[in-house]
């Protein structure tokens, strides 16, 4: 939970932009070529933009946006972009009977706030790799937080890696003309991730503080040879191919995770 600084009296609005970004990663291995193609269309279809959509919707709602304008595409031969924007507060046509809600016409004032999500399903062409990553950007103006959406984002992907940042942009000034660089308090992104999710990974912290810049990666603790194989089992491989699938699998995870000092 964000936890605020004692309330400001602002002169005008909250001009502050506070912005999630995170890399997700799923990282599995597939025996065959056959395989490799199979595991492109299981994430096209699991994560295709109808889906992604739906997850920013609820990401939206969670953080008490309001949706203005939602842009989806599916790409060919694979992945899938959706861009939704959004307001602290519903946008009302002043001059239309009924007071409509509009989006168009505010889109290009509403531009610093926004949901994203793109997707990027890939295969190694030799060594049986395949690698799903989703790049998310959760940016807001005003008093809402992207933070109070983590835990949901984390948990709606296969997400073996994570690799995030948050960052508090800008300033708002009070009504003694002072400036105020962030409005509530933080540490780390840690603090505002659930417990199951703190059991389950090993976490790792790169912060600036006079930045107002948090970065925190974390990987799965466990491994499990049975959750990274696609359509395959540990138990039908011989004892070499699970050693030699093992290597390569980890060789990846700690290449994603930045831990590449760890590997001759």
């Amino acid at each position: 939970m964000v936890k605020p600084l004692p309330r400001l009296r602002l002169q005008g609005f909250n001009n502050l932009t506070k912005a999630l970004s995170f890399n997700i990663y799923d990282v599995c291995y597939a025996v065959s070529e056959e395989q490799r193609q199979r595991y492109i269309d299981y994430i096209d279809e699991e994560y295709n933009a109808d889906r992604l959509t739906q997850i920013l919707t609820d990401v939206a709602e969670i953080i008490g946006a309001n949706i203005l304008n939602v842009a989806r595409q599916d790409y060919d031969p694979q992945g899938a972009s959706v861009t939704i924007l959004i307001s602290e507060e519903p946008v009302i046509d002043k001059k239309a009977a009924g007071k409509e809600l509009i989006s168009d016409a505010v889109v290009a004032h509403l531009d610093k706030s926004h949901i994203t999500v793109h997707t990027y399903p890939e295969t190694h062409p030799h060594n049986g790799i395949a690698t799903f990553r989703a790049d998310i950007d959760v940016a807001t103006c005003g008093v809402i937080s992207p933070m109070k959406a983590l835990n949901y984002l984390i948990e709606s992907f296969e997400s073996d890696i994570v690799v995030m940042d948050y960052r508090v942009r800008g300033f708002t000034r009070d009504v003694k003309g002072k400036k105020h660089y962030i409005d509530h308090r933080i540490n780390s992104i840690q603090e505002f991730l659930s417990k199951p999710i703190k059991q389950r990974y090993e976490m790792m912290d790169v912060n600036i503080y006079q930045e107002n810049l948090f970065h925190t990666k974390m990987h799965l603790k466990e491994f499990d040879l049975d959750t990274y194989l696609f359509e395959e089992k540990a138990k039908n491989l011989g004892f070499k191919d699970r050693q030699r699938i093992e290597m390569q699998l980890r060789r990846e995870i700690e290449e994603l995770y930045g831990a590449r000092n760890l590997i001759d």
